[in-house]
């Protein structure tokens, strides 16, 4: 058998590489700059490499009833990590993704293609605009993981923006967003203050560490028009490799503490990660 050997390719927003994991035979770590974008293991979809995949795999996984088919809006795709498992774990499901990049899509279409028959559809467009054109109360789950970079974007950050995803949402579906920041959390913060504004439940998820401003890290924002089982969440999160801890209600409103919510006029992308936080060089 061949050996898989590294793959390099400038995308629309930077250099790509498509790296072989020695361990797994048909598995690729995709990196855009040097930091982590995706992990996919082609052989096995529902093995999921990074803990934040993993925490918004558990959202997706108490949406609606265990193995029920779910439909799947994701703003932002990097290499179709969470699709795919959503796929395995939940056949029939209605998936579309929205990735920003049409380099990065041509380059997994050709390394990392999907199935035919998965029921994932593949756009590029901005995930702003897109969201902004879909029909009212037509998706499930709602999955924002945009990066501009190592940022998540400014205009998806803003109250307009939560509005648009509640508008898209149905009743009972949920929003999950990967977001990255560290201590004082102003980032952090104020997301969750702009999304207090228009949903009445909301969760985070992070590790502990991050949490007490020891270092800079992925946190997932959980919000809903009907309530969390936080209790579920709290017990997947626990047992992971790296467990996380699930704020909610009263701790939650200490941490939001006076943030103030972000309008689309003033609005900013994430911060900057600090230089090594994520790069794998």
């Amino acid at each position: 058998m061949n050996e898989a050997i590294p793959v390099m390719r400038a995308v629309d927003s930077g250099t790509a590489k498509l790296l072989p994991d020695v361990d797994r035979e048909r598995a690729w770590l995709l990196t855009v700059d040097g930091a982590p974008q995706s992990y996919v293991d082609l052989d096995e979809p529902t093995h999921l490499e990074f803990e934040y995949v993993r925490r918004l795999a558990h959202v997706v996984d108490r949406a609606g009833d265990e193995g029920d088919p779910l439909t799947v809006l994701h703003l932002g795709g990097g290499a179709c990590t969470l699709p795919r498992y959503v796929a395995a774990t939940r056949p029939g499901s209605t998936q579309c993704v929205v990735e920003a990049d049409t380099g990065l899509l041509a380059l997994v279409a050709e390394w990392l293609p999907i199935p035919d028959g998965t029921g994932i559809t593949v756009h590029g467009a901005d995930a702003r605009h897109w969201l902004e054109a879909a029909q009212d109360r037509s998706v499930d789950v709602l999955v924002g993981d945009v990066f501009g970079g190592s940022r998540v974007p400014a205009h998806l950050t803003s109250v307009e923006y939560a509005r648009e995803a509640a508008r898209v949402l149905r009743t009972d579906g949920v929003y999950a967003a990967n977001l990255a920041d560290g201590a004082p959390f102003g980032f952090l913060r104020s997301q969750l203050a702009t999304f207090a504004t228009v949903f009445e439940e909301l969760a985070l998820i992070a590790e502990p560490a991050v949490l007490r401003g020891r270092r800079f890290g992925n946190a997932v924002l959980v919000a809903s028009h009907t309530e969390i089982d936080t209790a579920a969440l709290a017990r997947r999160t626990a047992a992971d490799a790296f467990p996380a801890r699930v704020e909610h209600g009263a701790s939650l409103r200490r941490f939001i503490g006076d943030a103030s919510p972000v309008r689309d006029s003033g609005a900013v992308p994430s911060p900057r990660p600090p230089d090594g936080a994520f790069s794998i060089g």
